[in-house]
C-alpha cells in the first residue's frame, strides 16, 4: 500500500491548505519537504491550486462544447480529480478506467 503525505498548495489570496496524498515511488527529489510543529513532513506543491485545476478546464470546456448544440437546459458533468505535489491535478480513474457521469436536462418550455 502506498505512503500518504502531506502536500501543502498555496490559494490565489495567499492562505495555504493542507492537501493528503498517496507519495509516488519515484519521488521528486526537486520537491522541498518541510517540518510542521508536530514533526510531519509536508511537501510544497509545485504550483498553486488554482493553476493545478487550470489544467482541468480545458476537459470541462470541450465535454460543454460538444453538447451545446443539443440546446440543454443544464447539463451536469461529474469526475474524480487527484492531486499531486509534482504534478498539480489530474483527472483520476476508478477500477482503471477514467469515469465521467453527464447529467443532461431539457424542458418543454
Amino acid at each position: 500500500m502506498a505512503e500518504k503525505q502531506l502536500v501543502e498548495f498555496t490559494l490565489e489570496d495567499g492562505r495555504k491548505f493542507l492537501v493528503e496524498v498517496e507519495e509516488p515511488e519515484d519521488i521528486d527529489s526537486s520537491l522541498e519537504r518541510i517540518a510542521l510543529p508536530s514533526g510531519r513532513m509536508i511537501t510544497e506543491a509545485k504550483q498553486s491550486f488554482e493553476a493545478a485545476i487550470e489544467n482541468i478546464k480545458p476537459v470541462v470546456a470541450s465535454i460543454s462544447n460538444k453538447f451545446k448544440d443539443l440546446g440543454p437546459k443544464e447539463m451536469e458533468v461529474k469526475f474524480g480529480i487527484k492531486l499531486s505535489a509534482d504534478a498539480g491535478a489530474f483527472i483520476t480513474s476508478v477500477g482503471g478506467e477514467v469515469t465521467f457521469e453527464i447529467t443532461v436536462k431539457w424542458s418543454n418550455d
